[in-house]
């Protein structure tokens, strides 16, 4: 985007400020305005993008059944269970398994360690964490 165009979306995202505010208040001086934009820069400074990265590909690794039955089956478990014991528990295959322990193993909600020939996978305090926010919304 040029510096034009970059100009005329903040002069209008101004203006809508200024008129939401007139809306809210009454009225809308310019010191209403500018205490306005900077409590709004101060708050997308606290958006760290790393962060908001590293949450978005957790929320995506819960974002698939067979993905949720696990860190749910895990966190139920309350310790390490062995792939062994989680794979008749679930109505996929054992490639679809592995694959799903992969990508929660990345997003940081599973841990694995291998135990001999054995693989064992634990939720993690995140996982834990996570299940315990949606067990408590849930009406």
């Amino acid at each position: 985007m040029n510096k034009h165009a970059n100009f005329l979306i903040m002069t209008e995202s101004v203006e809508r400020l200024r008129r939401y505010l007139e809306d809210e208040l009454g009225e809308c001086r310019s010191e209403d305005l500018q205490g306005r934009i900077e409590e709004l820069d101060d708050l997308e400074s606290l958006l760290d993008p790393d962060v908001i990265s590293t949450d978005v590909e957790t929320l995506s690794a819960l974002g698939n059944d067979t993905r949720y039955t696990l860190v749910r089956l895990l966190v139920e478990a309350d310790g390490e269970l062995c792939v062994c014991e989680i794979t008749p528990l679930l109505d996929v295959s054992d490639s679809a398994i592995s694959h799903a322990l992969s990508t929660l193993a990345d997003a940081g909600l599973v841990t694995k360690r291998k135990d001999g020939r054995w693989r064992k996978y634990r939720a993690t305090n995140r996982a834990n964490a996570i299940l315990a926010v949606l067990d408590g919304t849930r009406t």
